[in-house]
């Protein structure tokens, strides 16, 4: 694992409020610059870490969010309540370096990010994802899979894509262009606050409904909202049918699917009952 650049040591990693906070600037494979904090559970301290919170949840973002936002802050918030919590900022997103590839060099940010929880002593270590994170997560679980400090021990994607390009809603459209055009990508990077590299993917990476078969035994949960903007119901029922899950959201096959009424798209849309109820399986599947 490269957790920080060459040349620091773990007092680069500083603590800040509350105790136990940890902010790192961790390096992936690819020499990429990722921001990142660690903060323990809430259950209580024993020395300098919390007691009986040897699990960590890794969260990745949607596309335009980063670790300093609101619905990142609150989903931590909750999580925080069940298991010690790893928030990160994507490439090109927050204060980490590089530009965002959309999903696809963004495995090795999260594959950091779970090497940095292990690396402060958490035996088990689990992902969760919100739409191009929940993507991200699906990948490095194929990935990464196996003995290896990056692999996770679950994981939870929530408002994932099943394809890439799709285009069938207006949001998508809307999104294809600005990650396409020269002037969306402007629009990106001032508006969105999002760096977006120019490059078009060559080769395409493996596709979330190609990885979501590669990943068993680890266990799987797919959440998505029935009133999701972005992404109509085919793309989860396509992650469970390759998954082989319970379709009722039951325990049956070895992933679960959760379809969510009323609910709208990835971690601004997730109430906070909703996030107890994913950190509660994240923590106690497995």
């Amino acid at each position: 694992m490269r957790a920080m650049s060459e040349g620091q040591d773990r007092r680069s990693l500083v603590p800040s409020t509350p105790p136990g906070t940890l902010r790192g600037a961790l390096r992936t494979t690819d020499g990429i610059s990722i921001q990142a904090v660690y903060e323990p559970c809430t259950e209580g301290f024993e020395g300098d870490f919390p007691k009986d919170c040897g699990t960590a949840i890794v969260i990745a973002h949607g596309f335009t969010g980063s670790a300093e936002r609101p619905a990142v802050r609150r989903t931590a918030r909750v999580f925080r309540q069940y298991a010690a919590v790893v928030t990160f900022s994507f490439r090109g997103h927050g204060r980490s370096g590089g530009r965002s590839t959309v999903g696809d060099r963004e495995v090795l940010d999260l594959a950091v990010a779970v090497e940095w929880a292990r690396a402060l002593g958490h035996t088990r270590v689990v992902t969760v994802g919100f739409s191009m994170g929940g993507s991200v997560v699906l990948r490095h679980a194929a990935l990464y899979r196996g003995r290896t400090e990056a692999r996770t021990d679950a994981v939870a994607s929530v408002s994932a894509p099943a394809r890439w390009y799709y285009r069938g809603t207006a949001p998508m459209r809307r999104l294809h262009w600005v990650v396409t055009r020269p002037a969306g990508r402007l629009v990106g990077r001032y508006g969105l606050h999002t760096r977006i590299h120019h490059r078009d993917w060559d080769p395409v990476p493996l596709s979330p409904v190609e990885s979501v078969p590669l990943i068993a035994p680890t266990p799987l949960l797919v959440v998505h909202g029935d009133r999701d903007p972005y992404f109509p119901l085919d793309h989860p029922r396509m992650l469970a049918e390759a998954a082989g899950a319970d379709g009722a959201g039951g325990s049956g096959g070895p992933a679960e699917l959760w379809l969510e009424p009323g609910m709208g798209h990835a971690e601004n849309a997730a109430d906070e009952a909703l996030l107890a109820r994913i950190a509660s399986w994240l923590t106690r599947t497995g």
